[in-house]
């Protein structure tokens, strides 16, 4: 394992794919999500201090590709995601991701991580802190309704934040719901594959869905819901991509991240544009509330926020200064004179340069 070294200070710490597998086995799946919701809350605590900006997107018939940034003020996040639902069909990702964290005090980065693997991580980490506070008390059975590449994460997620015992899981690839249940056997769960989402969400006072169609969909009708449930939405994320019929969120209680940027991607870009939503920083803060009734619908509008993705990596940082699962990447130029950037080259040339006699 590579150490950090004060001395290197051209040198930026990289984590790669198989780091960020070997960290989060290191510390362990489900100690790592109750690590990034615990920053997670604490930033979201400071909500206040954060630029706060929509992501800037670039739109495709075929998907997205968004940039993701914020700061405290001493320090510079972004990240870089892409969604592209066609993807699985041709053994791609649907959602790859890399993130930065800077000095803003000098501009120099001082991280660069994989984010496919922490994207996933802090999604579901975000979903639980969430549950925990705006699920019905004593929640154990969970409705997992879209069974892709974060089903297994937010399930994971649940159990290690909110105490879930029981997931019943749908999707309408039957293969894809064989291979969650596959990889959550093992986790002291009880699971449940189920053929129709109206059957996953019997006993369920949570409901979690995460498909990936870009489209105006009705995973959810709204005589399937009942009173007294949490509703956790986190496939409906960008412009024409929704997953409730619009009944439903009459309905509920609705709780989003920045509703700048849900409006626009969210389920709620079915509302119009004044409809009322608190935002989870509030509640988190105690500046507004959150489950206040027994038959009350919550509905997280979950769209994913840049401070999140601030969050994870800071987390990661401050995790990697002990492990060493990174690897030092000469990324910035750092001559000895800093206003002789061309010296540095010159003299790195494989032949001396000679200038011509006149």
């Amino acid at each position: 394992m590579t150490q950090l070294a004060p001395s290197a200070k051209a040198l930026v710490p990289f984590v790669s794919v198989d780091h960020m597998m070997k960290l989060i086995h290191h510390i362990g799946i489900e100690p790592m999500l109750r690590g990034l919701a615990s920053y997670i809350e604490s930033d979201f605590k400071r909500w206040e201090l954060f630029d706060k900006t929509p992501r800037v997107a670039s739109h495709s018939a075929e998907g997205v590709i968004e940039l993701m940034p914020t700061s405290d003020g001493e320090v510079y996040g972004f990240k870089y995601v892409n969604g592209h639902p066609k993807n699985t069909a041709e053994g791609l990702q649907t959602v790859t991701a890399f993130g930065l964290l800077a000095d803003v005090g000098n501009g120099y980065p001082v991280l660069l991580s994989e984010m496919t693997l922490l994207t996933a991580m802090r999604t579901a980490a975000t979903s639980a802190l969430v549950a925990r506070v705006l699920a019905p008390k004593g929640s154990t059975t969970m409705a997992m309704i879209g069974n892709g590449a974060q089903s297994e994460f937010q399930t994971i997620a649940m159990k290690a934040i909110c105490g879930l015992t029981h997931v019943r899981l749908f999707d309408t690839d039957p293969g894809a719901t064989a291979k969650c249940a596959a990889n959550l056997a093992g986790y002291g769960l009880h699971v449940t594959a189920c053929n129709s989402a109206q059957e996953a969400i019997l006993g369920a006072q949570i409901i979690t869905t995460c498909t990936a169609d870009k489209q105006y969909a009705t995973i959810l009708s709204d005589n399937m819901v009942g009173a007294g449930v949490h509703i956790n939405a986190i496939g409906g994320d960008c412009p024409g991509k929704t997953e409730l019929a619009p009944a439903i969120l009459h309905r509920s209680d609705i709780f989003v991240e920045y509703p700048e940027q849900t409006r626009i991607e969210g389920e709620i870009q079915q509302l119009a544009p004044d409809h009322p939503v608190t935002e989870i920083w509030q509640v988190l803060t105690g500046q507004a509330p959150g489950r206040s009734a027994d038959k009350q619908i919550t509905l997280f509008d979950s769209v994913g926020f840049a401070i999140e993705d601030f969050s994870a990596l800071r987390y990661v940082r401050d995790q990697i200064k002990t492990t060493g699962l990174f690897h030092p990447l000469d990324l910035l130029a750092d001559p000895d004179d800093p206003r002789d950037l061309f010296g540095m080259l010159d003299r790195a040339a494989p032949h001396p340069h000679v200038a011509s006699a006149k």
